[in-house]
């Protein structure tokens, strides 16, 4: 194995990577271009308690530029998994051989099933570092890797690359079992990771607190039935050896935190999710996965924005967003169902603002409504009472979305006050307000669009 590729430089495979690349100039890094710049201009940096280096590898993010590579070690985050695969295809050959260093359990399979052939050896880092920058990566404990041929055997292969870690001076175990290796990770994995993310702490919290233990149990108690229906039993101390693996790390974060913290996504759904997912094929109850995972999903995904959501915001205690699916739970009495029916020549299915503004709780004071389009150009002002008394916001046509091409995905109409009053397409913002606001209606509008007195 001359040419070694190396996909992804975060705080797992920059770590490994870069001591790697250290002394040997045939290793190459296959990048995100921030990180490409990052590297290209800086090199690739690692901090640590044992010392500090910079590598300059060959960097880039298209695969064509790199040499074709005897092996490639994917250190990527599980979820992009599918999108890696479709980069690295056009290089790979019949004797290219996969590493995979990533969280999650059936990595190695899928690959199996895209590539159709046997090219994969398993492998599990045990590592604790951040990524302080694109191209730095703070390293902290640990940075050792089991590997393993999934049928269990010691291939020439596997030995390959055991003394290619062994030179670069990072421990590498063979696994004769790598498929329970990884389950016993992913034991970890989901007792740790999820939990530091809901008590925002680090995992000495949840070490020091008796009443977890149980908790833990019932974590793993799933995921060992799961394991064992998929025939990789694992023993039935497994609850008490993730707690003592844990006790010498006990002042970290996980990665699922820094994630968390650093705004990324999480890999819940390839942890927990998983094993909720395989429970639901086998039968096997997960109850307790099932709610990290929604609890996880909840806390770390960010709230939705873009076209197909509201957000309802200014002189109000909290803004909310809203999309057509949050809308049609609002209680029925606010619902529309033809708005033909109060404005003739329109159709749809509409919600009435005074519905929509009951959503979140406005600030004392506020007297006006400011109904912006998604793209800033237009916007019209309502007062508040109008818009209770006349606003209505157009979502649904057919039973699906309401298209751009009629409004959508949010179009704010005001039957009773007249297309002069209030026609605003594309609405992507409601800003309650105190006072009046932006608008971009015709000057001259009939007085009831004002809510002004008519003249006497």
């Amino acid at each position: 194995m001359k040419q070694i590729m190396m996909v992804g430089a975060g705080s797992v495979g920059g770590f490994f990577g870069a001591h790697l690349a250290k002394n040997n100039p045939d290793v190459s890094f296959l990048l995100r271009p921030k990180t490409l710049t990052a590297v290209q201009r800086h090199g690739l940096t690692i901090r640590s308690a044992a010392g500090t280096f910079t590598v300059r590898p060959k960097a880039a993010s298209d695969i064509r530029q790199l040499p074709r590579p005897d092996l490639v070690i994917l250190a990527v985050k599980a979820y992009d998994l599918d999108e890696v695969l479709a980069q690295i295809e056009p290089a790979l050959t019949d004797r290219t051989v996969l590493l995979t260093l990533q969280n999650g359990i059936d990595t190695e399979d899928r690959i199996i099933a895209r590539l159709k052939r046997d090219c994969v050896v398993g492998g599990v880092a045990f590592i604790y570092s951040k990524i302080a920058a694109p191209g730095v990566i703070d390293h902290y404990k640990k940075g050792a890797v089991a590997v393993g041929e999934l049928m269990g055997h010691e291939s020439e292969r596997l030995l390959q690359i055991r003394d290619l870690f062994a030179a670069a001076g990072i421990p590498c175990q063979l696994s004769k079992d790598i498929r329970r290796s990884k389950w016993e990770k992913m034991c970890w994995n989901c007792v740790f990771n999820p939990i530091t993310v809901l008590i925002d702490d680090k995992v000495a919290k949840a070490l020091d607190h008796p009443e977890m233990m149980g908790v833990i149990r019932q974590i793993v108690g799933e995921i060992a039935a799961v394991s064992a229906a998929l025939k990789v039993p694992l023993p039935p101390d497994m609850p008490e050896r993730v707690v003592k693996w844990t006790q010498e790390i006990r002042d970290i974060h996980t990665s699922m935190y820094d994630d968390w913290k650093a705004g990324r996504r999480t890999e819940i759904r390839n942890l927990n999710g998983y094993i909720v997912d395989q429970g639901r094929l086998l039968g096997i109850p997960t109850p307790v996965n099932e709610a990290l995972t929604a609890m996880i999903k909840t806390i770390t995904e960010r709230e939705k924005s873009g076209p197909g959501v509201v957000r309802i915001d200014g002189a109000v205690v909290q803004p909310v967003s809203l999309d057509c699916a949050a809308m049609l739970q609002l209680p029925g009495e606010h619902q529309v169902a033809d708005v033909g029916a109060v404005m003739p020549g329109m159709n749809g299915r509409a919600i009435t603002l005074k519905g929509l503004l009951d959503v979140p709780a406005i600030a004392v004071g506020a007297d006006h409504v400011t109904f912006h389009s998604s793209d800033g150009k237009y916007a019209a002002t309502l007062t508040l009472q109008q818009a209770k008394d006349f606003g209505l916001l157009l979502y649904e046509l057919d039973g699906e979305p309401l298209p751009g091409a009629k409004g959508g995905p949010f179009r704010l109409i005001t039957p009773g006050l007249g297309d002069l009053c209030a026609n605003v397409k594309g609405v992507g913002r409601i800003e309650v307000r105190v006072g009046s606001g932006k608008d971009t209606r015709p000057s001259e509008r009939p007085p009831k669009c004002t809510g002004e007195p008519r003249p006497s």
